[in-house]
C-alpha cells in the first residue's frame, strides 16, 4: 500500500499494533499509521517556538520610548512601517563629477608613465560615518538629524576609517639627473692597479662547440679541478657521451645533459693579464634564444662560435632560411658590442684546410659588415675545442701552425678593447635573475652595474614595485666585496623588503634617483630579415634589457630613410624586411626603461615574434610622451 501525501510504499509492519492485541479485539492503529519518513518530514511540528524578536528603541527612530520592544517578527514589521517617513530623493545637479568620471579619469591616467612620486601623508583620524555615504538622498529609520545609524547600543559609534597604507617606504620625490654627483667612498680606491672586469658573451649557432671551448678554456686555465673533471668524463661515458664531458663543465642540470643542449646561460669565471672575465654560455638553439637575450644583454665583448664542418656552417648562415649564427651576430651588435672575436671550430674536422677557413671568413665577414662591425675590430682565430688547438696557447698542429701565424684565443679575449664605465651617473642594475644563496639571504639578486655604485650597508630602490631594500652582502666570483661600480657582475644579498617585490627584469637604483616605468613606447627599429610584413595589431615579445613582456604594435608613425635617418611624410600601413621605421607600443605591464639618448643599456629594445627575432630598435619616447605624440 502506497502513502496518499508522497506514493512513497507504506511500512506494513508499522500499520496495525504488534501481535500481543487480545484476538478478536479491535485493533487500533499506530500513531504513524505507516505514512512514509518522506510525509512525517513533511507534516512534522516545527519545532519549539521561537524566542519574540528584540529590537532596540533607536532602530524606530523613538526617542521618547524607553526598555526594549518585544513581539512577533510580523508585528514588528508592522509597526516599524507604520511609522516610516516619507524619502526625499534629491536628483544629482551634475555639478561635480560623477562616479564614473571620476573611475574614467583614473583609469585615463594609469596609462601614463608613472613616476615615483612623494608620498601624502593621510590623515588616520579622518573617517566616513554610515549615514554620511548616504548623502542627502535618504536617511535610515526616520533619523531626520543626520545621525549615526545605531543598531545596537555598542554600535553607536562605528565608522569605516581610512587608514593610510601600511608600508615603510618612505619614495622622496625624483631629482634631476643632473644634480646627482657621486658620493665620496664611490669614488674610493677606483685608481687602483685592479683587474678589470670583462663580460664575455659566447653565442654561435646550436652545436657549434660553444660549452665544450668554455669547459676546455676553464680546464687548461686551471678552473675545473682534475676531480671535477674526472667525475665529468666518467658520467659522460656512462651516458653514451663520452664527447660531452668538457661541455658539462657549463652544462649542470639534468635537462641540459640530457638533450646534450644549452637552455640558460652558464656563467664562469676566468682571469687574463689585463681582465677578470666573466664568460657567459649562451644557449644556441632557437628556442631559447630569449634565454641568450637576458643572459648576454651585460656583454662587453663577445666570442662568436662557427662550426667549420661541411654542412654545419652553411645551416648556421640560413642556407634554408635564418641561422642562428646570422640571428646571434645581429643581436649581439645591437646589444652595443663592437668588438667581436669569431672562433672558427671544428677545424679538425677539415683537416685544419685553409682553404676552409678562408671561406668561412669571407662568407661570414660580409654579413658581419652589413650588420655594423668594422673590419677592424673583428678577430678571426681558427682552432680545435676538442683537441685544444689555439686556444690558451699557440697551436702545435703543423697543419694549423704552418699558414696561420695570429694570436690564440686567450690572447684574443686579453686584447679586447676596455669598455667604458660610467660612476658619475646614479645607481643602475637591472636584475638579471633572483638566485638562491644560503650566504646571500633570502632575498638575492645578481646582475651587472650599467653606471653608479653600490656598496654595503647602502640603501637601494628596487623598481618598478618602488621598495626600498637594504643591501647586506655583495660577491663576485665568490669573494666579499664592500664596493661594486660600473661594468661589475655581482651577486647582492638584500635585506629590508619581501621577496614578493624582487623580480628578474625589476632595477635596483639610488633612493633618490629612481629609473623611468612606462607601459608605452615609442621605438626606432630596423626590420630584419622577414617573410611576413608587419601590421599594426601584432602581437610580440617585447626584450628591454632582462625583461620580458608581451606587446601589440598601436601603429606605424613613419618609415626612416637609412642612410640620411629622416622621417618620410607617408604613413606606411605595413613594414617589410630591413626597413627602418618608428613605431607605437602598448605593453601588457609596465618596465623600467630609459631612453636610449639617456642611458643605452636601458633603451635598447629586441622584438619576437612566432620564435624569431623580427625587429631590433631602441627606446625613443617613453610613457606619457610617446601618448601625447599619437
Amino acid at each position: 500500500m502506497s502513502c496518499e501525501v508522497c506514493g512513497v510504499l507504506r511500512d506494513l509492519s508499522l500499520y496495525f499494533n504488534n501481535s500481543n492485541e487480545p484476538e478478536g479485539g479491535a485493533k487500533r492503529r499506530n500513531k504513524h499509521s505507516g505514512v512514509s519518513v518522506l510525509a512525517r518530514s513533511l507534516f512534522a511540528p516545527s519545532g519549539p517556538k521561537s524566542k519574540a524578536v528584540v529590537f532596540s528603541d533607536g532602530f524606530r527612530g523613538n526617542k521618547n520610548a524607553t526598555g526594549h520592544m518585544q513581539a512577533s517578527l510580523g508585528t514588528l514589521h508592522k509597526t516599524y512601517m507604520t511609522h516610516k517617513q516619507r524619502h526625499n530623493i534629491v536628483p544629482f545637479k551634475f555639478d561635480i563629477p560623477s562616479p564614473d568620471d571620476m573611475v574614467s579619469t583614473g583609469l585615463k591616467s594609469s596609462r601614463h608613465l608613472r613616476k615615483v612620486e612623494k608620498d601624502t601623508s593621510t590623515d588616520p583620524s579622518s573617517s566616513v560615518k554610515l549615514d554620511e555615504l548616504g548623502g542627502n538622498s535618504s536617511t535610515v529609520a526616520a533619523n531626520t538629524q543626520n545621525e549615526t545609524l545605531i543598531l545596537d547600543n555598542e554600535l553607536q559609534h562605528l565608522s569605516l576609517e581610512r587608514k593610510p597604507k601600511n608600508s615603510k617606504t618612505k619614495i622622496k620625490k625624483p631629482v634631476p639627473v643632473s644634480q646627482y654627483k657621486p658620493e665620496p667612498w664611490m669614488l674610493q680606491g677606483e685608481d687602483q692597479d685592479m683587474p678589470r672586469q670583462l663580460n664575455l658573451a659566447i653565442v654561435g649557432h646550436v652545436d657549434s662547440g660553444k660549452s665544450t671551448l668554455c669547459g676546455r678554456l676553464l680546464h687548461a686555465l686551471g678552473r675545473i679541478s682534475k676531480k671535477q673533471m674526472h667525475k665529468n668524463e666518467k658520467e659522460a661515458k656512462e651516458k653514451g657521451k663520452g664527447s660531452f664531458a668538457y661541455a658539462w663543465a657549463m652544462d649542470d642540470s639534468a635537462d641540459e645533459r640530457a638533450r646534450g643542449i644549452t637552455m640558460n646561460v652558464g656563467v664562469a669565471y676566468f682571469d687574463t693579464k689585463n681582465y677578470q672575465v666573466v664568460m657567459l654560455d649562451s644557449p644556441g638553439h632557437k628556442d631559447f634564444v630569449p634565454n641568450m637575450i637576458s643572459g648576454v644583454t651585460q656583454a662587453d665583448a663577445a666570442v662568436l662560435v662557427v662550426d667549420a664542418s661541411l654542412g654545419s656552417f652553411e645551416s648556421g648562415m640560413g642556407v634554408n632560411g635564418v641561422g642562428q649564427t646570422k640571428e646571434h651576430s645581429q643581436l649581439i651588435r645591437s646589444f652595443g658590442v663592437e668588438n667581436l672575436i669569431v672562433a672558427v671550430n671544428k677545424m679538425d674536422s677539415v683537416e685544419y684546410s685553409a682553404e676552409r677557413f678562408n671561406y668561412v671568413k669571407s662568407q661570414l665577414g660580409i654579413f658581419l659588415r652589413s650588420c655594423g662591425y668594422k673590419e677592424s675590430a673583428i678577430t678571426w682565430v681558427p682552432l680545435s675545442a676538442m683537441e685544444n688547438e689555439n686556444l690558451v696557447t699557440a697551436a702545435s698542429d703543423t697543419r694549423l701552425s704552418s699558414w696561420f701565424h695570429g694570436t690564440c684565443l686567450l690572447e684574443a679575449i686579453d686584447s679586447s678593447a676596455p669598455p667604458p664605465r660610467d660612476v658619475s651617473r646614479p645607481l643602475r642594475l637591472p636584475i638579471c635573475d633572483v638566485i638562491s644563496s644560503h650566504v646571500l639571504g633570502q632575498v638575492a639578486v645578481c646582475g651587472k652595474v650599467v653606471c653608479g655604485a653600490i656598496g654595503s650597508d647602502s640603501k637601494v630602490l628596487v623598481m618598478p614595485s618602488g621598495e626600498l631594500a637594504t643591501v647586506k652582502i655583495i660577491e663576485r666570483d665568490s669573494s666579499r666585496l664592500s664596493l661594486a661600480r660600473a661594468g661589475d657582475n655581482i651577486a647582492i644579498g638584500l635585506q629590508g623588503i619581501d621577496p614578493i617585490h624582487v623580480m628578474s627584469g625589476g632595477v635596483l637604483c639610488h633612493p633618490d634617483y629612481p629609473v623611468s616605468v612606462a607601459s608605452s613606447l615609442e621605438l626606432k627599429i630596423l626590420v630584419l630579415d622577414i617573410t611576413v610584413p608587419i601590421l599594426p595589431g601584432l602581437q610580440f615579445e617585447l626584450h628591454v634589457h632582462h625583461a620580458k613582456v608581451s606587446a601589440s604594435l598601436v601603429r606605424i608613425v613613419s618609415l626612416l630613410d637609412q642612410k640620411t635617418g629622416k622621417a618620410s611624410a607617408k604613413k606606411p600601413r605595413m613594414l617589410t624586411a630591413r626597413q627602418a621605421a618608428i613605431i607605437e607600443v602598448k605593453l601588457e605591464r609596465e618596465v623600467c626603461v630609459e631612453e636610449f639618448a639617456t642611458l643605452k643599456a636601458l633603451g635598447r629594445a629586441f622584438l619576437r615574434s612566432q620564435g624569431s627575432t623580427v625587429a631590433v630598435g631602441v627606446v625613443q619616447v617613453q610613457g606619457e610622451r610617446a601618448e601625447q605624440a599619437s
